[in-house]
């Protein structure tokens, strides 16, 4: 197990305008299960990357366990890596894959094969060593590739988007057998993925990227709740939270048509002019007439436990104001669900408005 610390680390591509990753400080606890999630091309996979020894690092330092490692080749920095293609031999079956490099290390065939049985029982591929990788499902493989690192016992795992290969049911699957067996080998883990879901159902922290620079780091319920910026308010959380151009006015903030009302904390800490107001679509429930944002309805998603009505905010604010996006989505009750094109009110729930800066998309506070 290892601590792992980046910082100020930095990679700036040749011939690019911006770093890749720039100034990432970042401190990843022994033992922790680490995700860096965002969108494609936001300097996360460059990061884990940057760690493994596979990409430069410009500026800055990576330290595993307190000790530099950047000018370490990766060989020698006790980590092992789990990619998305699986990159398992075709002409060696699993046994043989997940030992390979134990044997290129010259380590005894028979402590081989028995950390290959060992890792093998763990991942439930005691009936699968003698197979091909070409005879395997593809969440066969991939246990096969977290097998493969498993048996080397490293300080740290790595793991590239292991399971975007995966179908949608069995990446549910997958993705808990992954956690439960990182939290039984209690090995220090950082994992990549753009799957906001993913980072929050699997990681005791979750880093936020976008455009190479760190946004925010905490538990996922800490991120869910109470992001930092805008950014992170629309990333994380399915559906995203709803993200409205509003203006505070002497009541309140103005939602399309619609005053809210804001304790007198929040809306001096607002001040006057516009805002970004961020609300959950759990924040909003239905209510009478005249009482909350009037909307109209233009889609109503079914899903069985619950419903999602999306809806254009009446009278909202136009293409060319401070954002183009008005439509709002609220989670309701499926039964007795409003129906496309029905005139509704959305209250919003006590506590479940945020607001950010409509410049800076900071969150503003109201303490």
């Amino acid at each position: 197990m290892a601590t792992v610390t980046f910082r100020n680390a930095t990679r700036i591509y040749p011939k690019t305008d911006r770093p890749a990753v720039d100034n990432l400080n970042l401190g990843i606890h022994d033992g922790e299960f680490l995700v860096l999630v965002g969108p494609s091309g936001c300097g996360k996979t460059t990061s884990l990357r940057m760690l493994a020894g596979l990409e430069d690092v410009d500026s800055g330092t990576i330290l595993i366990d307190g000790t530099e490692v950047i000018t370490l080749p990766p060989r020698s920095r006790d980590i092992a890596m789990v990619f998305q293609n699986y990159a398992l031999y075709p002409h060696m079956n699993v046994a043989e894959n997940m030992g390979f490099a134990l044997k290129i290390a010259k380590v005894k065939r028979a402590d081989i094969a028995a950390r290959v049985r060992d890792a093998a029982k763990i991942l439930d591929l005691e009936d699968y060593l003698d197979r091909k990788p070409g005879q395997l499902s593809g969440g066969q493989r991939q246990r096969v590739a977290m097998g493969r690192a498993i048996v080397r016992q490293p300080r740290v795992f790595l793991m590239d988007e292991p399971l975007s290969n995966l179908d949608a049911k069995l990446r549910v699957a997958t993705r808990t057998q992954i956690a439960a067996l990182q939290r039984r080998l209690d090995v220090t883990t950082v994992y990549v993925t753009h799957d906001q879901v993913e980072a929050m159902t699997m990681g005791d922290r979750v880093a936020v990227m976008k455009d190479g620079v760190l946004q925010q780091v905490d538990v996922p319920r800490t991120l869910y709740d109470s992001p930092v910026n805008a950014f992170v308010a629309g990333f994380i959380g399915s559906p995203a939270m709803n993200l409205i151009a509003g203006a505070i006015v002497t009541e309140g903030v103005k939602i399309g048509s619609t005053v809210v009302p804001l304790t007198p904390a929040l809306k001096n800490a607002a001040g006057p002019g516009a805002v970004t107001v961020g609300l959950r679509p759990e924040g909003l429930e239905l209510a009478s007439e005249g009482d909350g944002i009037r909307a109209v309805v233009h889609l109503v998603e079914e899903l069985g436990a619950e419903a999602y009505i999306y809806a254009q905010l009446a009278n909202g604010v136009s293409e060319d104001s401070l954002t183009a996006k008005s439509d709002i989505i609220a989670r309701v009750d499926p039964h007795g669900s409003p129906k496309p094109g029905e005139a509704v009110y959305l209250r919003v729930k006590d506590g479940a408005m945020l607001l950010f800066g409509a410049e800076t998309g900071a969150r503003i506070n109201d303490r």
